[in-house]
Parts: structure tokens; C-alpha cells; sequence
């Protein structure tokens, strides 16, 4: 027989869940936010962890009663705030109605068959019961739709919570199906044993899925931040030379164009010295606004400059881009901007290049779109003009 000591066992959980919870609660820093709040939440359902089999290593110093309440009350309260956790991390909707409904039904239904109709094997499948629903709401937040495509972190996180469902079914079949099963946690039996063994392991695989989880979305962001414009919310130059050659690539795949246009807003200098940097930064958002209502949802738009800003319109050969950059200057100049109670009349240059079927040089084709613009801005400004991808001078739009 396998030796068993249910103390060793549970005190080694406890202090390993400890110790967890302290270095996941003081070992993050920075500002509040989701993904830190979510560890938090974490570190907290792994303390209430330690305190639960803290109760099953002191059982000879406390009643059957309080260890049977009290300790399934901590383990299904932690299971629940580690699935809050989970969810609040992904984003997911975190379903916390659902949750505590699970914890108190689970909790009711441990008492009940505890301590008024006793039945061990009951009380087990009621608890192991809870514990699975928790694990499949796990499951389902990992496996949504709304997340990116499966990575090695969620992947784990799936296993882990897998496998304890696979656990949880292998200790009820033993219990049920067992000629001798024990009648209770902490009665030596290899059933409890090896029960044991595992699940107090799961505080620690759980944490380390978790946080490699948790650095994953910490790196997601900020890969995203690092391609954003702070001030507009629209794709900075990093991101836009990085959507041109994808585009691009994908425009050679598929045998299409690419409509570039760059755009600068028209003595946007002015604005400044008149109305302050501030109030600049108002006219910049607003332009932007304007720019976004005539593109389409798989048009890409990008802040390259002060007020400077660029246009990938896959699909697009010249005469559509040309009819595009025009639809943004009318959008622009038919719509003032409320400025310090002063409505602003802004214009914009638009300078517009596409990219021929098969052209893979992104450089050229900004380039080329940036000659049309200051070709339009020698001209008079608030205009559109064009290079095509054999030609470097500008070409008027027609009338």
C-alpha cells in the first residue's frame, strides 16, 4: 500500500498556495488595469486555497463540522474568484452570477449530504459537480471566439483545466465503482492519496499557466501600443509600413492594386498659432473622424507626421483612388470644426499612388504618394493629384 499521510501532503499545498499568492499580489507592479487586477483576483482565490487545506492539515484540531464547511466553503469560493480571474483576463464577460450560483449550490449540496443525509460518495460528486462547471467556464473563455487564434499559453491553460476535469471523474468512478471506497478525505486509502497528490498540484501548474497566459496578453498590448498613435488612435508610421507590405503581399496573392493616398492637412500651422497646441490636437481627432467616415472597413489609416496622415485602400486602381482622395477632401471642407466657439474651415491636400498588380516595393508606392502631395500643395492646395506607378509627375484629378 502507498504510504499516506494526508497532513504532509495538505501542509506542503497549503504553504506552496502561499507562497504563490504572495509573490503573485507584491510581485506586480505599475498602473491598475485589467490584466492586473484579474492576478490580483488570482493571488487572492490562492490564498483562500492555503487556508482551505490549511483546515484539512489542523482536521485533528477542529470539528468534522468546521473542516467539512469551512473548508469546502474556501475551495469553492477560490475556484470561483480563480474563474472571475481567468475571464477578467481575457476579456471574457465574467458570468460572476453564474459563478456564485455554482459556489452556493455546491457549498448547500456538500452540507447537506455532509452533515444531514451523510453520504460520502454524495457529497463528493455534489462537490466534484461544482468544481467541473468552473472548470468548463474556464474551457469556454479559453476556447471563445472573441479571443486570437490558439497560443501555447492558452493551449496550457486547456490542458490544465482538462485535466482536472479527468481528475475529477477518475475520483468519483474509484469512489463509486470502488468495493472498498473510503469514507472520507482523510481516511489513508491510495483513492485519497494519489487525490490528493494531484489536486494539490494544481495551485501551482494553474499559476504558471496563468502568468505565462497573463505575459502573453501583457506583450499582445503592448505590440499593439507600439503601432498605435497616441493622439488619434489610428496606426502609427511602424504600423503603417507594416500594413503596406502586407497588403501588398496580399494584393499579389489576389492580382489587385493598391490605392495609397497620403493626405496633410492645408496651414495647419495657422491653427496652432491661433487656437493653441490643444486645440490643434481637438483638430487633429476631429480630421480624423472625418477621414474615417468615407473609408471602408478594410481600409487602413495611419498618422505619419504632425498632420500628416495615410490611406491603404486595397482594390483600388487609380480612377476609384483619385474618386476616394476627392470624397475626403469634400467630407473635410464641407464639415467645419467647433473650435473654442469658433467654427474652423479645414481643408486637406491629397496626394494619391497605387500600387500595380505584382508591385511588392511599399517605399515606392509612399513615395510616389507623397511627390502627388506636395505636387497638390505646390499647386494651390486643398486638391487631390496623383503619380501612377510609371510616372513621377502629378496628375490633376479630372473635373
Amino acid at each position: 500500500m502507498v504510504p499516506f499521510h494526508v497532513e504532509t501532503l495538505s501542509l506542503i499545498t497549503a504553504v506552496q498556495a502561499a507562497v504563490l499568492a504572495l509573490m503573485l499580489w507584491f510581485g506586480i507592479y505599475g498602473d491598475a488595469g485589467r490584466a492586473r487586477t484579474s492576478l490580483r483576483i488570482r493571488a487572492v482565490a490562492l490564498g483562500l486555497e492555503a487556508a482551505g487545506w490549511g483546515l484539512l492539515v489542523s482536521h485533528a484540531y477542529v470539528s468534522s463540522s468546521v473542516m467539512l464547511l469551512g473548508g469546502n466553503a474556501l475551495n469553492l469560493i477560490a475556484q470561483g474568484m480563480s474563474v472571475i480571474a481567468l475571464r477578467m483576463l481575457l476579456g471574457e464577460p465574467l458570468r460572476w452570477r453564474l459563478v456564485l450560483a455554482i459556489a452556493v449550490a455546491g457549498w448547500l449540496g456538500v452540507a447537506w449530504f455532509g452533515l444531514i443525509d451523510v453520504d460520502y460518495r454524495s457529497r463528493v460528486l455534489w462537490g466534484s459537480f461544482a468544481i467541473a462547471l468552473n472548470m468548463l467556464l474556464n474551457i469556454e473563455a479559453l476556447r471563445s471566439r472573441s479571443q486570437p487564434r490558439a497560443s501555447r499559453a492558452r493551449n496550457l491553460m486547456l490542458l490544465i483545466c482538462g485535466l482536472a476535469v479527468v481528475l475529477l471523474l477518475w475520483r468519483n468512478g474509484e469512489l463509486w465503482l470502488s468495493a472498498n471506497p473510503p469514507d472520507q478525505i482523510i481516511a489513508p486509502s491510495v483513492t485519497n492519496f494519489i487525490y490528493i497528490l494531484l489536486s494539490g498540484q494544481q495551485p501551482l501548474f494553474g499559476s504558471i499557466g496563468f502568468l505565462l497566459l497573463y505575459n502573453e496578453i501583457l506583450q499582445q498590448e503592448l505590440h499593439t501600443l507600439a503601432r498605435i498613435d497616441p493622439l488619434t488612435g489610428v496606426s502609427n508610421r511602424l504600423a503603417i509600413d507594416e500594413a503596406t507590405a502586407q497588403l501588398l503581399e496580399r494584393a499579389v496573392r489576389q492580382r489587385q492594386s493598391l490605392g495609397v493616398l497620403m493626405l496633410d492637412a492645408d496651414h495647419f500651422k495657422s491653427v496652432n498659432d491661433r487656437f493653441g497646441h490643444g486645440s490643434g490636437d481637438k483638430v487633429l481627432r476631429a480630421l480624423v473622424s472625418r477621414i474615417r467616415a468615407t473609408l471602408r472597413e478594410t481600409d487602413v489609416i495611419g498618422r505619419v507626421g504632425g498632420e500628416e496622415f495615410v490611406v491603404l485602400s486595397p482594390g483600388l486602381d487609380l480612377p476609384a483612388a483619385l474618386q476616394l482622395g476627392e470624397r475626403i477632401r469634400l467630407m473635410v471642407q464641407s464639415t467645419p470644426i467647433l473650435i473654442d466657439d469658433h467654427m474652423l474651415q479645414l481643408t486637406v491636400s491629397v496626394g494619391v499612388a497605387v500600387a500595380a498588380p505584382g508591385e511588392r516595393d511599399g517605399a515606392a508606392v509612399l513615395q510616389r504618394a507623397d511627390k502627388a502631395l506636395y505636387a497638390a500643395k505646390r499647386a494651390g492646395r486643398n486638391r487631390v493629384m496623383a503619380t501612377s506607378a510609371f510616372e513621377d509627375d502629378g496628375l490633376a484629378l479630372p473635373a
